[in-house]
């Protein structure tokens, strides 16, 4: 299939349809040549950073928007108007392959109107970029929920936090520690000429200079290395996970902290479960990768009883569901599919498996609450509500009036996180 038609489908089903571009990605590959994969990744990433920009662009390109069944046709013209704007193709091969697509959309009759939006565009390309820019949406690249929220929670950060949301993630590694020191894995990637750089505070973490094919990097298939961003490699700084101990990873597709445990303790007996069956593929998936040993199990975090008769945890990883508001450089889709009113729904989620998994704690136990958002509602202000209505619980290596840890996106070049440590008393 044309790349530009492929990447077409992809925005009409996370834009219209609600499905996740981790789900649509993958299908529109299966349609194209091999070679043809990161342009397509490419394109999608960057419209759906841009769209409202885009949609602007096109809207006031055309009289009317195109609807129903000729709804993909829309997206394949924000498809050319994003790489006329973004993208290095020389503009005659954007607008070229980008009218073919239409062909294998099965839209040939709109080929002229599409050549036609794309040539107009050309021509008054500053105008319309200007007027596009004029609104915050076109500007920001967030809907209007989303940035108010991040201009009340961070008046100072939130022009910053905006900016890396729209920029591109870098490569994060994650060096097994029974293979290999961190340093002399770095030493491995310098004699492939590949650049790195460490990280200050997660042990394990090199950050590549320019992202490569996994199968460039050394003894990957063998499980010396992981990709995993360095903010999410932190959880195993807060845990602090001794050998011996029988640890819970709560939530724990796809297992990259499952298996930064593992890697890292002797003799543990590691507890892996996540509600979702087939993200728990993953998990086995990376395990076998790494040559790790952990029990899997598919249950709801609330009702621990349904899935657990064994004795209560010395350690346990909430890496609790969320907004996901602190990775939408790595998905910018979420910025498409998540709404205002998730918020308060993902707060009572967590509030409830955070109860349950509280008594799943031994006396002297501690527990890491963790997210990838940075909304004070699911983090800070979850945290403190949770301290207030549970007696034995201390909060460790943080203040009671600003509990945990938010980490900002782009922050040490990390996605957005938040950790907070809290102990059982006995």
């Amino acid at each position: 299939m044309n790349v530009r038609a492929a990447a077409a489908q992809v925005l009409f089903q996370v834009v219209d349809k609600g499905q996740s571009l981790s789900m649509a990605l993958p299908a529109a590959q299966q349609n194209i040549r091999p070679r043809d994969h990161a342009l397509l990744q490419e394109i999608c990433y960057g419209a759906l950073r841009y769209l409202p920009r885009l949609e602007s662009i096109a809207n006031a390109l055309m009289d009317s928007p195109l609807k129903g069944k000729q709804r993909v046709f829309h997206h394949l013209i924000l498809v050319g108007i994003y790489q006329l704007s973004f993208m290095r193709i020389p503009p005659h091969a954007a607008v070229g392959e980008t009218v073919e697509g239409a062909q294998d959309l099965k839209g040939p009759r709109l080929r002229g109107l599409i050549n036609a939006v794309l040539r107009n565009y050309q021509r008054n390309q500053d105008a319309l970029d200007a007027e596009a820019m004029s609104h915050n949406a076109g500007k920001y690249g967030h809907p209007s929920w989303l940035l108010k929220l991040l201009q009340n929670a961070y008046p100072q950060q939130w022009e910053a936090i905006v900016e890396a949301n729209n920029s591109k993630a870098p490569m994060w590694l994650r060096v097994n520690h029974q293979h290999h020191e961190r340093d002399a894995y770095q030493a491995l990637l310098n004699h492939e000429n590949i650049d790195s750089s460490v990280h200050s505070q997660a042990r394990d973490a090199l950050k590549l200079a320019a992202p490569c094919d996994v199968t460039q990097l050394p003894g990957f298939a063998q499980g010396w290395v992981s990709v995993q961003d360095a903010a999410a490699q932190l959880a195993l700084h807060y845990l602090q996970p001794q050998d011996g101990e029988l640890i819970l990873d709560c939530c724990a597709a796809p297992g990259g902290k499952t298996a930064h445990i593992l890697e890292r303790t002797h003799g543990c007996d590691v507890v892996a479960i996540d509600c979702d069956d087939t993200r728990l593929k993953r998990v086995h998936d990376n395990l076998k990768r790494l040559n790790l040993s952990a029990k899997v199990v598919c249950g709801d975090a609330r009702y621990p009883e349904q899935w657990w008769q064994g004795g209560q945890f010395d350690r346990i990883l909430l890496d609790a569901p969320c907004s996901a508001t602190g990775v939408i450089r790595r998905h910018p889709d979420i910025k498409w599919l998540r709404r205002g009113e998730d918020i308060a729904a993902l707060a009572e989620l967590q509030r409830e498996i955070l109860d349950a998994m509280w008594q799943q704690l031994k006396p002297g136990g501690t527990l890491v609450y963790a997210t990838c958002s940075i909304t004070p509602q699911e983090n800070v202000l979850q945290v403190k509500d949770f301290l207030a209505r549970t007696s034995n619980a201390q909060l460790v290596g943080s203040e009671l009036d600003n509990p945990g840890r938010q980490i900002l996106p782009g922050e040490e070049d990390m996605d957005g996180f938040y950790y907070a440590v809290l102990t059982k008393q006995a």
